[in-house]
Protein backbone atom coordinates (compact mmCIF):
# COMPACT_ATOMS: atom_id res chain seq x y z
CA UNK A 1 0.00 0.00 0.00
CA UNK A 2 0.97 3.47 -1.21
CA UNK A 3 0.82 5.92 2.17
CA UNK A 4 0.15 9.73 1.01
CA UNK A 5 2.62 11.16 3.51
CA UNK A 6 5.41 8.82 1.43
CA UNK A 7 4.11 9.77 -1.83
CA UNK A 8 3.69 13.88 -0.47
CA UNK A 9 7.54 13.30 0.88
CA UNK A 10 8.84 11.84 -2.57
CA UNK A 11 6.77 14.90 -4.57
CA UNK A 12 9.13 17.27 -2.86
CA UNK A 13 12.49 15.24 -3.67
CA UNK A 14 11.40 15.00 -7.13
CA UNK A 15 10.36 18.79 -7.65
CA UNK A 16 13.72 20.02 -5.35
CA UNK A 17 16.08 17.46 -6.88
CA UNK A 18 17.70 18.10 -3.24
CA UNK A 19 17.22 16.27 0.07
CA UNK A 20 18.13 18.89 2.19
CA UNK A 21 15.87 21.99 0.21
CA UNK A 22 12.98 19.33 0.20
CA UNK A 23 13.16 18.09 3.83
CA UNK A 24 12.99 22.04 4.62
CA UNK A 25 9.76 22.30 2.44
CA UNK A 26 7.81 19.63 4.24
CA UNK A 27 9.27 20.65 7.63
CA UNK A 28 10.98 17.73 7.98
CA UNK A 29 14.57 17.19 8.91
CA UNK A 30 16.82 15.48 6.07
CA UNK A 31 17.38 12.15 8.25
CA UNK A 32 13.65 11.97 8.23
CA UNK A 33 12.61 12.24 4.67
CA UNK A 34 15.42 9.89 3.63
CA UNK A 35 13.75 7.19 5.83
CA UNK A 36 10.41 7.57 4.03
CA UNK A 37 11.88 7.71 0.71
CA UNK A 38 13.40 4.48 1.81
CA UNK A 39 10.42 2.70 3.10
CA UNK A 40 8.68 3.82 -0.08
CA UNK A 41 11.24 2.23 -2.04
CA UNK A 42 11.01 -0.81 -0.58
CA UNK A 43 6.77 -0.90 -0.82
CA UNK A 44 7.27 -0.57 -4.56
CA UNK A 45 10.74 -2.69 -4.68
CA UNK A 46 11.92 -0.09 -6.89
CA UNK A 47 15.17 2.24 -6.47
CA UNK A 48 13.43 5.54 -7.21
CA UNK A 49 15.96 8.17 -6.50
CA UNK A 50 19.59 8.48 -7.96
CA UNK A 51 21.81 10.31 -5.28
CA UNK A 52 24.95 12.05 -6.34
CA UNK A 53 26.94 15.01 -5.37
CA UNK A 54 24.96 17.56 -7.11
CA UNK A 55 21.43 16.23 -5.23
CA UNK A 56 19.04 13.47 -6.81
CA UNK A 57 17.66 12.63 -9.68
CA UNK A 58 14.60 10.46 -10.37
CA UNK A 59 15.19 6.16 -11.98
CA UNK A 60 12.73 5.27 -14.74
CA UNK A 61 10.89 3.84 -12.08
CA UNK A 62 10.78 6.67 -9.88
CA UNK A 63 9.18 8.55 -13.45
CA UNK A 64 6.45 6.48 -13.22
CA UNK A 65 5.50 6.53 -9.93
CA UNK A 66 5.86 10.72 -9.87
CA UNK A 67 2.62 10.21 -12.63
CA UNK A 68 0.72 8.29 -10.08
CA UNK A 69 1.89 10.09 -7.41
CA UNK A 70 0.40 13.29 -8.49
CA UNK A 71 -2.71 11.70 -9.41
CA UNK A 72 -3.56 10.02 -6.04
CA UNK A 73 -2.93 13.36 -4.43
CA UNK A 74 -5.52 14.67 -6.76
CA UNK A 75 -7.83 12.17 -5.53
CA UNK A 76 -7.14 11.89 -2.16
CA UNK A 77 -7.39 15.94 -2.03
CA UNK A 78 -11.08 15.71 -3.87
CA UNK A 79 -12.34 12.88 -1.72
CA UNK A 80 -11.67 15.02 1.70
CA UNK A 81 -13.18 17.89 0.11
CA UNK A 82 -16.17 16.44 -1.46
CA UNK A 83 -16.91 14.56 1.91
CA UNK A 84 -16.49 17.47 4.01
CA UNK A 85 -19.13 19.33 1.73
CA UNK A 86 -21.36 16.49 2.14
CA UNK A 87 -20.73 15.95 5.74
CA UNK A 88 -24.21 17.31 7.00
CA UNK A 89 -26.02 15.71 3.99
CA UNK A 90 -29.99 17.17 3.74
CA UNK A 91 -32.96 15.59 2.80
CA UNK A 92 -35.87 16.76 0.45
CA UNK A 93 -38.80 14.80 0.64
CA UNK A 94 -40.98 15.49 -1.98
CA UNK A 95 -44.74 14.49 -3.17
CA UNK A 96 -45.78 13.98 -7.03
CA UNK A 97 -49.40 13.06 -7.96
CA UNK A 98 -48.59 9.47 -9.49
CA UNK A 99 -49.57 10.89 -13.14
CA UNK A 100 -47.43 13.62 -13.20
CA UNK A 101 -43.92 12.08 -12.18
CA UNK A 102 -42.92 11.48 -15.46
CA UNK A 103 -43.31 14.86 -16.71
CA UNK A 104 -41.42 16.58 -13.20
CA UNK A 105 -38.62 14.33 -13.34
CA UNK A 106 -37.92 14.98 -17.21
CA UNK A 107 -38.30 19.06 -16.55
CA UNK A 108 -36.37 19.66 -13.87
CA UNK A 109 -36.11 16.98 -10.98
CA UNK A 110 -33.71 15.11 -12.58
CA UNK A 111 -31.94 18.67 -13.44
CA UNK A 112 -31.73 19.18 -9.37
CA UNK A 113 -29.98 15.99 -8.39
CA UNK A 114 -27.62 16.12 -11.05
CA UNK A 115 -26.44 19.49 -9.90
CA UNK A 116 -27.11 19.24 -5.99
CA UNK A 117 -25.05 15.96 -5.17
CA UNK A 118 -24.98 16.57 -1.77
CA UNK A 119 -28.61 16.30 -1.06
CA UNK A 120 -30.62 13.43 -1.37
CA UNK A 121 -34.05 14.00 -2.72
CA UNK A 122 -36.43 11.82 -1.93
CA UNK A 123 -39.39 11.37 -4.16
CA UNK A 124 -42.61 9.25 -3.77
CA UNK A 125 -46.12 9.05 -5.60
CA UNK A 126 -49.31 9.01 -4.72
CA UNK A 127 -52.78 10.95 -5.45
CA UNK A 128 -52.70 14.47 -4.55
CA UNK A 129 -55.38 13.89 -1.80
CA UNK A 130 -53.36 11.37 0.05
CA UNK A 131 -50.27 13.73 -1.03
CA UNK A 132 -51.64 16.59 1.05
CA UNK A 133 -52.82 14.39 3.93
CA UNK A 134 -49.11 13.18 4.29
CA UNK A 135 -47.77 16.88 3.86
CA UNK A 136 -50.14 17.80 7.14
CA UNK A 137 -48.41 14.80 8.99
CA UNK A 138 -45.04 15.46 8.43
CA UNK A 139 -44.31 13.26 5.85
CA UNK A 140 -43.44 16.04 3.04
CA UNK A 141 -40.79 18.88 2.80
CA UNK A 142 -43.26 20.14 -0.07
CA UNK A 143 -45.72 18.57 -2.20
CA UNK A 144 -47.24 19.47 -5.69
CA UNK A 145 -50.94 18.20 -5.84
CA UNK A 146 -54.13 18.97 -8.11
CA UNK A 147 -57.07 20.50 -6.72
CA UNK A 148 -60.40 22.08 -8.10
CA UNK A 149 -59.90 25.01 -6.13
CA UNK A 150 -57.84 27.85 -6.01
CA UNK A 151 -55.08 27.29 -3.33
CA UNK A 152 -55.69 28.14 0.29
CA UNK A 153 -52.41 27.48 1.26
CA UNK A 154 -50.15 26.76 -1.66
CA UNK A 155 -48.54 28.77 -4.35
CA UNK A 156 -50.68 27.91 -8.30
CA UNK A 157 -48.05 27.02 -10.71
CA UNK A 158 -50.93 26.62 -13.43
CA UNK A 159 -54.23 24.67 -14.59
CA UNK A 160 -54.61 21.72 -15.58
CA UNK A 161 -57.60 20.68 -18.17
CA UNK A 162 -59.66 17.79 -18.20
CA UNK A 163 -61.63 16.25 -20.35
CA UNK A 164 -64.35 13.13 -20.99
CA UNK A 165 -62.45 11.01 -23.45
CA UNK A 166 -63.23 7.69 -25.28
CA UNK A 167 -61.86 5.80 -28.00
CA UNK A 168 -62.22 7.30 -31.63
CA UNK A 169 -65.32 5.37 -33.50
CA UNK A 170 -65.80 3.65 -30.10
CA UNK A 171 -68.81 2.25 -28.39
CA UNK A 172 -68.37 2.27 -24.88
CA UNK A 173 -69.64 5.70 -24.26
CA UNK A 174 -72.91 5.23 -26.15
CA UNK A 175 -73.91 2.09 -23.24
CA UNK A 176 -77.22 3.35 -21.34
CA UNK A 177 -74.49 2.22 -18.05
CA UNK A 178 -71.26 4.63 -18.97
CA UNK A 179 -68.23 2.22 -18.17
CA UNK A 180 -65.82 4.33 -16.75
CA UNK A 181 -61.96 4.67 -15.74
CA UNK A 182 -61.08 6.63 -12.87
CA UNK A 183 -57.93 7.85 -10.66
CA UNK A 184 -58.65 6.13 -6.68
CA UNK A 185 -60.19 7.28 -3.68
CA UNK A 186 -58.87 10.49 -2.22
CA UNK A 187 -58.09 12.17 -5.62
CA UNK A 188 -60.01 15.53 -6.38
CA UNK A 189 -60.38 14.73 -10.16
CA UNK A 190 -62.68 11.58 -9.15
CA UNK A 191 -64.03 13.10 -6.17
CA UNK A 192 -65.36 15.93 -8.57
CA UNK A 193 -66.78 12.87 -10.59
CA UNK A 194 -68.78 12.10 -8.02
CA UNK A 195 -70.13 15.44 -6.52
CA UNK A 196 -70.91 16.54 -9.94
CA UNK A 197 -72.96 13.17 -10.88
CA UNK A 198 -76.67 13.85 -11.05
CA UNK A 199 -79.46 11.45 -10.56
CA UNK A 200 -80.98 12.92 -14.31
CA UNK A 201 -77.31 11.87 -15.85
CA UNK A 202 -76.41 8.70 -17.25
CA UNK A 203 -75.61 5.90 -14.46
CA UNK A 204 -71.99 4.94 -14.12
CA UNK A 205 -70.08 1.84 -13.80
CA UNK A 206 -66.79 2.04 -12.63
CA UNK A 207 -64.57 -0.55 -13.98
CA UNK A 208 -60.99 0.04 -13.57
CA UNK A 209 -59.46 2.25 -10.13
CA UNK A 210 -55.87 3.15 -10.61
CA UNK A 211 -53.08 5.67 -9.88
CA UNK A 212 -51.80 5.05 -14.02
CA UNK A 213 -52.43 7.33 -16.46
CA UNK A 214 -51.15 5.28 -19.00
CA UNK A 215 -54.07 2.77 -17.92
CA UNK A 216 -56.78 5.01 -18.08
CA UNK A 217 -55.75 5.40 -21.55
CA UNK A 218 -55.44 2.35 -22.69
CA UNK A 219 -58.65 1.42 -21.47
CA UNK A 220 -60.06 3.88 -23.19
CA UNK A 221 -58.37 3.43 -26.90
CA UNK A 222 -59.29 -0.28 -26.33
CA UNK A 223 -63.21 1.04 -25.99
CA UNK A 224 -63.18 -0.67 -22.60
CA UNK A 225 -64.75 2.87 -20.92
CA UNK A 226 -64.35 6.61 -20.73
CA UNK A 227 -62.27 8.51 -18.35
CA UNK A 228 -61.22 11.96 -17.12
CA UNK A 229 -58.06 12.43 -19.39
CA UNK A 230 -55.83 15.52 -18.71
CA UNK A 231 -55.78 17.55 -22.01
CA UNK A 232 -52.03 16.99 -23.02
CA UNK A 233 -52.68 13.35 -23.16
CA UNK A 234 -55.39 13.17 -25.45
CA UNK A 235 -54.36 11.49 -28.50
CA UNK A 236 -55.68 10.62 -32.08
CA UNK A 237 -57.05 7.13 -31.10
CA UNK A 238 -59.04 9.45 -29.22
CA UNK A 239 -62.25 11.65 -29.02
CA UNK A 240 -63.59 14.02 -26.49
CA UNK A 241 -66.67 13.81 -25.13
CA UNK A 242 -69.07 17.40 -24.42
CA UNK A 243 -70.63 16.31 -21.07
CA UNK A 244 -73.58 17.88 -21.68
CA UNK A 245 -74.60 16.07 -24.74
CA UNK A 246 -73.67 13.04 -23.36
CA UNK A 247 -74.81 13.31 -19.98
CA UNK A 248 -71.74 13.40 -17.85
CA UNK A 249 -70.28 15.29 -14.75
CA UNK A 250 -68.92 18.31 -15.88
CA UNK A 251 -65.30 18.43 -14.80
CA UNK A 252 -64.10 21.74 -13.37
CA UNK A 253 -60.58 23.19 -14.30
CA UNK A 254 -57.81 21.90 -11.96
CA UNK A 255 -55.39 23.63 -10.34
CA UNK A 256 -51.47 22.03 -9.76
CA UNK A 257 -50.22 23.72 -7.10
CA UNK A 258 -47.04 23.85 -4.63
CA UNK A 259 -47.85 23.14 -0.32
CA UNK A 260 -44.79 23.42 1.76
CA UNK A 261 -44.05 22.26 5.18
CA UNK A 262 -43.40 25.54 7.03
CA UNK A 263 -41.68 23.69 9.76
CA UNK A 264 -38.89 22.03 7.36
CA UNK A 265 -38.09 24.94 4.53
CA UNK A 266 -34.00 25.45 4.02
CA UNK A 267 -32.27 26.93 1.28
CA UNK A 268 -32.28 23.51 -0.27
CA UNK A 269 -36.22 23.42 -0.32
CA UNK A 270 -36.09 27.04 -1.91
CA UNK A 271 -33.72 26.13 -4.24
CA UNK A 272 -35.69 23.35 -5.51
CA UNK A 273 -39.25 25.05 -5.55
CA UNK A 274 -36.79 27.94 -7.67
CA UNK A 275 -36.03 25.03 -10.45
CA UNK A 276 -39.96 23.50 -10.55
CA UNK A 277 -41.38 27.44 -10.90
CA UNK A 278 -38.22 28.22 -13.60
CA UNK A 279 -40.02 24.76 -15.28
CA UNK A 280 -43.59 25.96 -15.07
CA UNK A 281 -44.30 26.29 -18.75
CA UNK A 282 -42.65 22.85 -19.71
CA UNK A 283 -44.68 21.42 -17.11
CA UNK A 284 -47.76 23.38 -18.57
CA UNK A 285 -47.24 22.30 -21.69
CA UNK A 286 -48.52 19.53 -24.01
CA UNK A 287 -46.47 16.78 -24.93
CA UNK A 288 -47.02 12.97 -24.71
CA UNK A 289 -45.94 11.88 -21.21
Amino acid sequence: MLKIELLESFIAVAESGNLSKAADKICRTQSALSLQIKKLEESVGQELLIRDNKGVTLTESGETLLNYAYKMLQLNSQALDDLKECQNREIIRLGVPTDYIKRYLGSCLLEFIREFTCIELVIDTDVSGNLYKRLQQGEFDLIVATHWQPPANGELLFERNFHWVAAKEGNAHKRETIPMALYPENCPIRAQVFANHQLTMRPINVLLSTPSPQALCMAVENDLTIAPIAEFRVNDRMQILDPVEHQLPVLPVFNESLYLNPDTQTDATQQLITLIKANVNNLAESYPG
